[in-house]
């Protein structure tokens, strides 16, 4: 057996192999709702194989979306599409997951196809308005950003319990494991960063106040029983955001409030999103060396994610201790079979046993078929 497709079973979730869906915006929710399209997209990556799947970073409040396609738990109505999601994830072999997050002074953008820039009039005219956006300092995005509303100390309190709220909705509707998204320049990691964060109360006298709160309001409503997750941005340690042994300290802090694995980002640095920080490379590739340093330094579990397209890379990674868990992104975009390929490409599965029992009887076929078609093309080129 390859560690990658060996079982991972972590409090009381339990997964069929290491192999991740690392969350993705879609950019395709009506008013904070999923839609059919997310039951499409994600059912194909359980049925592709995964054991865990994360459905996108989902808004803990209507203010902190990204975007106006953006998916939310902020009310009870947004939890019934959810739970559509985990349960075909779940029928189909997968671990329902979900990410939750706040983008801080990063919402109130066009969506990917539109530009990915600030909303500005040509969207209002298509009924996409700007709205308010906040953080911790009034410190805009860059050029042509909006400068965010400073929230003040009890604004921040009042905000801890958006996330709880999140959270027990996320349990409600059946997810099994869950992820705080303290990366990419959103509001946490705005809160974390001394290039964003220059209050002078509580939370920024202590820059990892407002993450510990979060952390300890979340796991109060998410079940013992179930993995809290939580995103770093490994670029941070080399951009002029947190520096090593801080993150680690974090870590460690978070360890203390009930966060299990750390999703090591290996972008989004607060500097690589224009800031008063230096700007440095922020390679997608999966900073591995570090993100094990970081396991030792937290005692946290790992989950790796950064442009894994090989399955014997993950297999490696897994193997030097570098990783517990591997999270594939737009691999899985391009491939949502990616996992059960992978399984094949490391030397198991020739048989189709782990691919949806629906298609194993025309797969077999078409491998009997397939291995005749090459034996004809080798006789014919041997004559």
């Amino acid at each position: 057996m390859t560690k990658l497709f060996t079982p991972y079973t972590l409090r009381g979730m339990h997964a069929r192999n290491r192999v991740v869906i690392s969350p993705m915006q879609q950019f395709t929710g009506v008013h904070g709702m999923a839609t059919d399209w997310h039951v499409g997209h994600f059912a194909r990556f359980a049925m592709g194989g995964a054991g865990i799947v994360f459905v996108e970073s989902t808004a803990v409040e209507e203010r902190g979306r990204n975007t106006h396609g953006d998916t939310g738990l902020w009310n009870d109505a947004q939890t019934a599409p959810l739970a559509r999601i985990a349960e075909v994830l779940r029928i189909n072999g997968a671990v329902p997951a979900i990410q939750l997050g706040h983008t801080g002074r990063k919402a109130g953008m066009q969506k990917s196809w539109q530009g990915h820039g600030p909303l500005n009039d040509a969207d209002r005219a298509r009924g996409e308005a700007p709205w308010p956006v906040i953080a911790p300092s009034p410190l805009p995005l860059g050029p042509g950003w909006p400068t965010p509303q400073a929230l003040d100390t009890a604004q921040v309190e009042a905000l801890v319990q958006t996330w709880a709220d999140a959270a027990r909705r996320a349990r409600e509707a059946g997810f099994e494991a869950l992820e705080v998204h303290g990366a990419h320049g959103y509001l946490i990691h705005q809160f974390l960063s001394p290039v964003t964060n220059q209050r002078s109360d509580r939370f920024g006298q202590n820059r990892w106040r407002f993450a510990l709160d979060v952390a300890e309001a979340v796991r109060r409503e998410w079940p013992d029983t179930l993995p809290l997750f939580w995103r770093v941005s490994l670029a941070d340690v080399v951009d002029g955001g947190l520096e090593f042994d801080e993150m680690a300290g974090l870590l460690r802090a978070l360890k203390d409030r009930g966060v299990d694995v750390v999703d090591c980002s290996s972008g989004g640095g607060i500097a690589g999103y224009p800031t008063q920080g230096r700007s440095v490379s922020n390679s997608l590739l999966f900073r591995a060396e570090l993100a094990a340093q970081l396991r030792e330094a937290s005692g946290l579990q790992v989950m790796g994610v950064g442009l894994v397209v090989d399955p014997q890379t993950a297999e490696d990674y897994l193997q030097a201790q570098q990783a517990d868990l591997i999270a594939v992104g737009r691999e899985a975009l391009y491939n949502p079979n990616w996992a059960v390929h992978a399984e094949a490409a490391l030397g198991a599965n020739q048989d189709y046993a782990t691919w949806p029992r629906q298609y194993r009887t025309y797969l077999s076929r078409r491998a009997d078929a397939a291995d005749a078609l090459r034996k004809t093309h080798a006789a014919r080129s041997t004559a």
